[in-house]
């Protein structure tokens, strides 16, 4: 028997509970049984823990779209007893059961091997989120280097500074040399989010309300995790040749913007998906968050909760309480 999260959905409405599982119930649909250490709670996890947004497909679930632990069963020629893993996304926590438990079993193609100088609670620090924040940051190098764009050469936007996403972009920014501005509805953060490297801070109403289509020309680039107007006013502020990088909707889904930005100043954006991203480009991330991301800065943004915790936590995640990055010991 092992300890988990479990979704339901009675008659009566929507339920997570703390609940005991025999490992026999875990998923057919899998070939690697990973004994979990750590896990986190991401804004997704939020939404199908609470049941705000329709995030989970099938019932009864075990949410949780990261984990980090160690295999203790594989019929996987990759694997082996006693490997060191971490798995993000491919619709775990929302259509395969998930990683807010002590057990989980999954395909071994889409497990990534922990990077050795991460551990399992650090690799979960980072998460989906960071992970996430590194494919942004990654797109922009890859634009700045075909562009010729040094670092220091202009500024570049974080919104939702202070949320996952934010917090980890602005420490990578802010390690390669970028002029950060950290865009949050909470400017009695501002310290913190200048400890992790912003040069400066504005609030998002300068960004969340509807703009005009092409405003004066700021950012060299974007990461940007609140989509709808936010996107928008971001885009029309990039300089010629900017890149913005998309991988959230905290604002909305919806993308009130024109293509001004687009064919007037030849604004590249990108989509950046965490979820099925192919797997070359996810060691890639891994490899480079071990070795780049500065982990006191890490640690900064890091807090940490038990399993018995996480469905308070993500009520606290959704209404914009929570700073930084949630780390889960799913055996507290």
């Amino acid at each position: 028997m092992f300890n988990a999260l479990v979704i339901t959905k009675p008659e009566s409405g929507y339920r997570c509970e703390l609940s005991a599982i025999d490992e026999a119930q875990l998923p057919a649909a899998g070939d690697v049984t990973v004994r979990v250490a750590w896990s986190t709670i991401n804004y997704k996890d939020g939404l199908a823990i609470t049941g705000k947004s329709p995030v989970v497909r099938s019932f009864p679930m075990v949410p949780g779209i990261d984990f980090a632990g160690t295999v203790s069963h594989s019929d996987h020629p990759r694997w082996k007893t006693g490997d060191r893993v971490l798995l993000n996304g491919y619709g775990v926590g929302e259509s395969h059961w998930g990683g807010l438990a002590q057990m989980a079993r999954v395909k071994g193609d889409w497990l990534v091997a922990l990077p050795e100088s991460l551990s399992e609670r650090e690799a979960m620090a980072i998460g989906t989120a960071g992970y996430t924040a590194m494919l942004c940051v990654q797109a922009l190098q890859r634009h700045w280097a075909d562009a010729g764009v040094q670092p220091g050469s202009g500024e570049v936007l974080v919104t939702g500074a202070n949320g996952g996403v934010g917090s980890v972009a602005i420490s990578l920014l802010a390690g390669l040399g970028h002029t950060v501005v950290a865009s949050t509805g909470r400017l009695q953060e501002a310290d913190y989010l200048k400890s992790l490297g912003a040069a400066s801070v504005i609030d998002r109403s300068e960004l969340g309300a509807p703009g005009k289509p092409l405003q004066k020309e700021r950012w060299i680039g974007v990461v940007d995790s609140v989509g709808s107007h936010t996107l928008a006013n971001a885009c029309a502020s990039t300089r010629y040749g900017g890149a913005v990088t998309a991988c959230g909707l905290a604002q909305g889904m919806d993308l009130p913007a024109s293509v001004a930005p687009f064919i007037l100043r030849g604004v590249t954006l990108y989509g950046i998906d965490s979820v099925m991203a192919p797997m070359p480009r996810r060691v890639a991330a891994w490899e480079a968050l071990a070795n780049t991301l500065d982990r006191q800065r890490l640690a900064a943004i890091t807090k940490e909760i038990g399993l018995k915790d996480a469905v308070g936590a993500a009520s606290d995640i959704l209404a914009g309480r929570v700073r930084g990055r949630l780390v889960v010991d799913v055996n507290a």
